[in-house]
C-alpha cells in the first residue's frame, strides 16, 4: 500500500467519525463529511472498487441528507397549519439555532415557526401549532438523515466487498 493511500485511509475514517459525530452535533455537517469520508477511502484505492456510478448515488443521498435536514422543521410548520412566515420562521430558526448548539438545533425551529405564524395572524394557539410541527419536523428529519447515513454507509461497503 503506497503512502498517499495510508494517508487518506486515515483522513476517510476520521471524516466518518466526524460525520456521525456530527449527526449529534449541530456545529458539524455530518452527512457531509461522511461523503466526503467515503469519497476519500474511494480514492485510497484507486476508485477501483467504488466508481463514479457509486460515488454518484452516495452525493444524491448526501444532497438529500443535507436538504432533509435543512427543510424538516420548516416542512413540518407548514404540515401543523402554519403558512409561509410559519415556514420562513421555522426555516430562519433552524438556521439561527445552529450558533446555539443542541438547544438551539431543538428550539430554534419551533421558536422561528412559532414566532413566524404569531407576526402573520396574532394567533397563539396557531402559532404553537406551528411550533409543534416545525418540531416534529426536527425529529423526523433527523431520524431520516441517520437512515441515509446508515444507508450510505451500506451502499459504500455493498460495492466495495461485491
Amino acid at each position: 500500500m503506497e503512502e498517499y493511500s495510508v494517508i487518506l485511509w486515515g483522513v476517510a475514517l476520521l471524516l466518518v467519525i466526524l460525520g456521525i459525530a456530527g449527526m449529534f452535533l449541530p456545529a458539524l455537517p455530518g452527512i457531509l463529511l461522511v461523503f466526503a469520508g467515503l469519497f476519500c477511502a474511494a480514492w485510497a484505492e484507486g476508485f477501483m472498487y467504488v466508481g463514479q456510478y457509486t460515488l454518484l448515488v452516495l452525493a444524491l443521498l448526501a444532497f438529500l441528507g443535507y436538504a432533509l435536514d435543512f427543510l424538516a422543521g420548516a416542512f413540518g410548520a407548514s404540515r401543523f397549519g402554519g403558512g409561509t412566515y410559519a415556514f420562513v420562521g421555522g426555516a430562519a430558526g433552524a438556521a439561527f439555532g445552529l450558533f446555539f448548539g443542541l438547544p438551539g438545533v431543538l428550539l430554534g425551529p419551533f421558536l422561528g415557526a412559532a414566532a413566524g405564524e404569531f407576526y402573520y395572524r396574532r394567533d397563539t394557539s396557531l402559532a404553537l401549532k406551528a411550533g409543534v410541527g416545525a418540531w416534529i419536523g426536527i425529529v423526523l428529519g433527523s431520524a431520516a438523515r441517520v437512515a441515509i447515513l446508515f444507508i450510505m454507509l451500506g451502499v459504500f461497503i455493498i460495492a466495495r466487498l461485491f
